[in-house]
Parts: C-alpha cells; structure tokens; sequence
C-alpha cells in the first residue's frame, strides 16, 4: 500500500473524512483545515481519505461525477476520495447504504501510502470512524476520532422512518469505533457523558471545540444589503446551511406567514430544500438563496439582521452546528429555535450572543424577532458580544492548537515521537 509519489521521511499523517473541501459546510471546513495546518505548519506528509463533494446538496459536485476514485492535492495535501452512494431523500435504509458504500469502497481500495504515524478520523461518519481505526490497527498506530456528532443519537431522534433501528445499530458500532481508540475528541461537553456511555473511559477523552473557521465581514452592510435586495427598513432572518429533517426549517416557513413585516432567508442546500419551496409556496416574505461563495459568506451573514439556528422539538441536539460559529463571527444577534439544554442552547448562554426561543414555535420567533428590530442598538450590542466570543474563544489558532495537542498526546502514549513545527 505505497504511494507513487516520493515524499520526504518526515511525518505522515492519514485523516479520514468523509466530508472535505470544496465542501463549505459542516464538518468538510475543520476537516481540511486540519489538514492543511499539519501540512504547513508540521512540515507533515498529509493524506485524506474522503468521499466526493456532496454536502450539503446531497449531489455529487459536476467535477466529480461518475468517478469512481479521485486523488487531488490541495494545499501540500494528496486527497484520496472514494465513490459512494448519495441518497437524495434520507431514510435509514439509504443512510446505512450511504455508509456501507463508504465502507466498502475505503476497504477495498484504501489510499496507497507507506505506513503514517497516526490516523485521525472525523466523526460522525461510520464508514469513516470505522475505516480510520481498521487502517491504524493494520498499521500499527494512533488512532484519534473527533466527535462532530453521534449518528446513533441523531437517528433515534431524527424522525426518519426505521429511526430506532437505525439507532441502535448505530450505536453499536460507534461503541466498537469509539472503544479502540487511543484518545477520543469531542467538541462539546455534552458529548461526555453520551461517549463514557459508549464505553470510554473518562481518562481517554479531550475537548477539543470548533473554531470560527470563516473570517468576519468586509464590506459595510448597507452595500451587501442593496446587492441582495433587501429594503433598508425590513428585518431579515437568515437561516445559513444544511437543510435537512434535523434542523425543522418548517417553523421558518410559518414564522414568515406568521409575520408578513420580517424577510426570511432560507441560504444553502439540502434534502428538504425543495420540500420547503413547496411550503413556502404564495409567501411572498420567504426568500431561497444558493450558498454563498467563501469570499462572500461572512458579508451575507452580516447584512442580516438576526441570525437563526433552529431544530425540531423531538431533538436535544449534542453537538453544536458549525453555523454557529460562523454567527458569531458575523456579528449578529442569533435567535435560537432549539431545546434548553442542548449544546446550542449551552453556547447562546455562554456567549450572551442571542435569544433562546423553544422549538417549532414560529409565535415566538417573530416575537424575538420584532424585539431585536425595536431596539437596533441592543441588537448591535448582542452581536458585538458573539463576535467578541468568537475572537477571544472560537479563533481558527486556537482551534487548531487543541487538535494538534490532541495528536501530539496520542504519538507521546504510543511512545512515537512528536514533530514540532517547521518554526520550532
């Protein structure tokens, strides 16, 4: 399993992620950034094993279809991406053949390279989970997941048909996945208790939080604002990102009908995007937007004037929505449609950045709404306090220092040696 490319005899590292760039949403960004800062910075020969571009549209990007392997280089990183099934409406039979074609492929034909110094793994791919801890056990070293999410919690309450046995079988594997590892990452304390659950031990977990992984906004708002064509006078509500069963973007369609002064933006992809369209059918206040571009994404975010994260009731969400830190960035209040308690709810309080709404209730996001728009400098004060927290706790440097702390424990437990960057 060797590479044809020569490479120096320095470190090798293999991180496996499904999602990757130019994904733009999700855990696709950390992942290549962590990729690219242990090429940089390490001086480390970095290799990702990942699927095709597909997130969050559930379409394989144009570039990529109807390959079967691809392995590009992107900043100093050689990308091995493997074929696999994209399901355009999810269920829990197409999410399992989404993960075992993830599986399988990886198996089959795992990248050729000489043997790394750890495999890291982003999770909450299965396939990936599963196929970064075979790879290390066959070569012989670290393996280090980091938890975005457990698929086992997210398919108990996704409201997916076959949900529960999805769940229970999901959590199975992620006991085995999670169990064989040499330190396990988490991005939220709420992950600790559900991942000692799994059968970690306390001694072997490490937060290692999300970081704010775009830049803030450039151009003055106004500017933005008459570009997209939104009224100086009009509140707008932008929901950025993934639209899926989790989220229950419906509350935004009857917040808009609810509230016929707001604007509301729905800005990204995902499987219910067009389910939503249908919904939102004859409200002339609802907006679909494609996803922004990089370069433009932190001036969208900051023309709006309220931020929205929202979740269906059934969930307690874990994890925390890479929106999130994008948010916070921008500068803007964020109204939050989500269950006290969850890792959202925890990061509002943390940061005094927003406004805690229960979910699915649309009466109550047009009411924070209106409560914003009435008093525009506490609602530049709220979002100056989000981007403060992103600044002094969500920077990119951060970040990836506790990832790089992260693996160097890991090599240290394995008795491997510890690179230091190029600069030490």
């Amino acid at each position: 399993m060797r590479d044809d490319t020569p490479r120096s005899g320095g470190e090798r590292l293999l991180l496996v992620s499904t999602n990757y760039a130019p994904e733009q949403a999700g855990i696709g960004p950390y992942a290549t950034q962590i990729a690219e800062h242990f090429a940089a910075e390490r001086g480390a020969e970095v290799h990702v094993l990942a699927g095709m571009p597909h997130y969050p549209a559930w379409r394989v990007d144009p570039a990529y279809r109807g390959k079967w392997r691809v392995r590009d280089e992107r900043a100093g990183v050689l990308v091995h991406r493997r074929r696999h099934s994209v399901p355009a409406r999810q269920t829990a039979a197409r999410r399992a053949l989404y993960e075992a074609s993830i599986l399988a492929h990886g198996l089959l034909a795992p990248p050729r390279i000489s043997r790394p110094d750890a495999v890291l793994a982003q999770v909450p791919s299965l396939a990936g989970g599963v196929l970064a801890g075979r790879l290390a056990r066959r070569y012989g070293v670290p393996y280090v997941p980091v938890v975005q999410d457990l698929m086992g919690a997210a398919a108990e309450q996704s409201g997916i048909s076959g949900g529960g046995r999805a769940a229970s079988a999901a959590s199975a594997v992620e006991r085995r996945m999670l169990r064989g590892a040499t330190l396990v990452g988490i991005i939220h304390e709420t992950f600790r208790a559900r991942v000692r659950a799994l059968g970690v031990p306390e001694d072997r977990i490490r937060l290692v939080p999300n970081w704010s992984h775009v830049s803030g906004p450039s151009v003055p708002r106004e500017k933005t604002r008459a570009r997209l064509g939104w009224p100086p006078g009009q509140t707008v509500l932008l929901h950025s990102g993934n639209m899926g069963l989790k989220q229950g973007l419906e509350v935004l369609v009857e917040t808009a009908r609810h509230a016929p002064e707001l604007r509301v933006v729905l800005m990204g992809e995902g499987s219910q995007r067009a389910r939503l369209a249908e919904l939102a059918a004859g409200v002339p206040n609802i907006e679909f937007l494609p996803p922004a571009d990089t370069e433009d994404f932190p001036d969208v975010l900051a023309a709006a004037d309220a931020l929205v994260v929202t979740q269906r009731a059934a969930v307690l969400d874990m994890s925390v929505p890479s929106k999130l830190t994008s948010y916070f960035a921008a500068g803007r209040p964020v109204i939050a449609s989500v269950a006290a308690g969850g890792g959202t709810a925890q990061e509002i309080q943390r940061s005094d950045a927003g406004r805690l709404v229960p979910p699915e209730d649309p009466a109550a996001l047009a009411t924070a709404a209106r409560e914003l728009a009435a008093d525009p400098a506490a609602a530049d004060a709220i979002g100056a306090r989000g981007a403060g927290y992103a600044r002094d706790h969500l920077s990119r440097e951060a970040g990836l220092a506790r990832v790089t702390a992260l693996l160097d424990e890991a090599l240290a437990l394995a008795g491997r040696p510890v690179r230091k960057g190029r600069d030490a």
